[in-house]
């Protein structure tokens, strides 16, 4: 996917400055596509340029550009969306640490694990708010409405499966350190017998 694709979705929901939609990135997709306010300015002017997008002026008192999708626009996210997606593969740093943990500072590690953690549980909380405001009848949800719902229920399970994954090794290395030491004082106990 590229950002293009990720601002026409946003601005096929609802027309909107650049500051608006770095707002929304900030608040929503940013969460599923990451990007800096430079890249959406870059990407909104090339995409005016390719004719995806059709800008006006703001009122009198701002410099502000509104965008809107065109027909050309509203073509390109068609073909986008129709496109089969590769599996995403999962890349992720943590893990690779996670399991070469043997061959450095593991208590740094689980420290960190333990601050993820924290910060996972923050987002979901974060999503689950969004959809108890937003979404209280999910049921009698559809159109866009009801993608958007299910798409935040992906980020909530997203973070439920961090939060479970990286507590599951931190409690088993909290726990096998705990068997080893007890092993530990075992083994010197019946040694001075």
């Amino acid at each position: 996917m590229a950002l293009e694709h990720a601002l026409l979705v946003s601005l096929s929901e609802r027309p909107g400055t650049g500051i608006e939609l770095t707002r929304r990135f900030d608040r929503s997709i940013g969460f599923f596509w990451r990007a800096t306010h430079q890249q959406i300015y870059k990407v909104l002017r090339r995409m005016e340029d390719d004719g995806w997008l059709e800008a006006t002026a703001g009122d009198s008192r701002s410099t502000e550009r509104r965008y809107a999708v065109t027909d050309a626009g509203r073509a390109a996210l068609e073909t986008w969306i129709a496109m089969p997606t590769r599996t995403a593969a999962m890349r992720s740093e943590v893990a690779v640490k996670m399991r070469g943990a043997s061959y450095g500072d593991r208590t740094a590690l689980l420290d960190h694990l333990r601050h993820l953690i924290g910060e996972h549980r923050t987002r979901q909380a974060h999503f689950e708010r969004l959809e108890r405001e937003q979404f209280p009848r999910p049921a009698e949800l559809a159109g866009q409405r009801l993608d958007t719902w299910l798409v935040l229920r992906g980020g909530i399970k997203q973070e439920q499966f961090w939060v479970e994954w990286l507590s599951e090794y931190v409690e088993a290395w909290v726990g096998s350190e705990t068997l080893a030491g007890a092993r530990s004082s075992t083994s010197e106990t019946e040694g001075e017998a």
